[in-house]
């Protein structure tokens, strides 16, 4: 049949399998199916990213079950131990390669030293990115499926919007290199923190972006399309995900996965975990984000610019880890700054004020750093 509205609603139907895409028409399919009292398989992370809410309540008033391990890192095993093995703990943070395609890209500009662009138009080749990548190298899936585990770490109610998201598409060969000097690799890594401030009060904060990595961090070491999701609990510690994150034989898996846990619900009574969302937790301000930053700028090359810069970067509060000069030209050098721990809006402050500096010809690059 092509009338999904009309199987959905058969009495002889226990179980609804969604693998179609997109968020409106899957939703309306979901909720129908909810609803009229099944269970539902999806792997949707838009659909789940965008209205868990919604869909929780319909599968909790149904007395049904809404499974979705598919919709992060497919074959990976992240979404059950969340819901299930962690729920008794206090899961500190989330970090996670989640998206194959960027990961591909990232990976091998950091092995063959090879452009941005070349590396897309080699992922597209391989079959690795779609026509159009845009959701891909652009972040918003991982920032969907941030959500998602964001979400499912932290007990509250953490949509897609949530997520500040920054894609790839402007990491350059220098960048990957000069990561690669320092003892870095750049991942685009899905980073969910439970942040505490002076007073003792928490918060949460979900962010999607490109990212320096240590090269001996766990990571690190994922390679080609793969992913891998890295996991700090309180009483658990440090736990790590890997595997084949996409493709169809990883995502079927997983979904028949939950397909047969949602059958055995059905035989032998019993419900799935639902949605937790009893912390509650307010988001953070994006401002308030501490982070370690690296900093590459084009400068004149004369006495005293360092100084200079030193003393902008302490006007906004922000302390220097490293600073590190390369050859530029007989006038102009480039210099690679890394930061201890600050503030998002400080160094935002910080950027625009170099920006504006005689000496600074161009700010090139701001990538953020984990680790260490």
């Amino acid at each position: 049949t092509d009338d999904a509205r009309s199987l959905i609603k058969r009495d002889d139907v226990d179980l609804v399998v969604e693998v179609i895409g997109g968020i409106d028409y899957p939703r309306e399919l979901v909720l129908s199916a909810l609803r009229s009292g099944k269970s539902v398989v999806t792997a949707n992370k838009a659909l789940v990213a965008a209205h868990s809410a919604e869909l929780a309540e319909a599968a909790d008033q149904a007395g049904v079950d809404l499974y979705f391990e598919a919709a992060v890192a497919a074959a990976i095993p992240v979404v059950g131990p969340l819901r299930r093995s962690l729920a008794g703990d206090q899961v500190q943070s989330v970090a996670g390669i989640v998206n194959g395609t960027t990961n591909f890209i990232l990976d091998a500009m950091d092995s063959t030293g090879a452009s941005y662009d070349d590396m897309l138009a080699e992922a597209t080749r391989l079959g690795y990115a779609e026509a159009d990548p845009t959701a891909d190298v652009e972040g918003y899936d991982a920032a969907s499926k941030a959500a998602i585990l964001a979400s499912l770490a932290f007990h509250t109610r953490v949509t897609a919007d949530d997520v500040h998201c920054e894609g790839i598409t402007n990491i350059t060969a220098h960048d990957i290199q000069a990561a690669k000097a320092a003892g870095y690799t750049i991942k685009l890594l899905a980073i969910c923190d439970r942040l505490k401030d002076e007073a003792g009060h928490e918060s949460i904060a979900a962010r999607v972006h490109p990212t320096l990595v240590p090269r001996n961090h766990p990571l690190a070491n994922v390679h080609k399309s793969f992913n891998a999701v890295f996991v700090e609990a309180e009483a658990a510690g440090r736990l790590m995900f890997y595997g084949n994150g996409a493709g169809g034989n990883p995502t079927a898996s997983a979904v028949l996965g939950d397909i047969v846990g949602a059958g055995r619900n059905k035989v032998f009574g019993g419900r799935a975990p639902g949605e937790s969302t009893y912390a509650n937790l307010p988001i953070a301000n994006f401002g308030d984000i501490p982070t370690r930053f690296h900093i590459d700028m084009t400068v004149v090359d004369i006495i005293g610019v360092l100084a200079e810069l030193t003393k902008i970067f302490a006007a906004h509060g922000i302390s220097l880890r490293t600073v590190r000069q390369e050859e530029g030209t007989e006038k102009n050098a480039r210099l690679l700054v890394m930061t201890h721990e600050a503030k998002e809006s400080d160094l935002a402050a910080t950027v625009e004020t170099l920006k504006d500096t005689p000496s600074v010809i161009k700010v090139n690059s701001v990538i953020r750093m984990v680790g260490e």
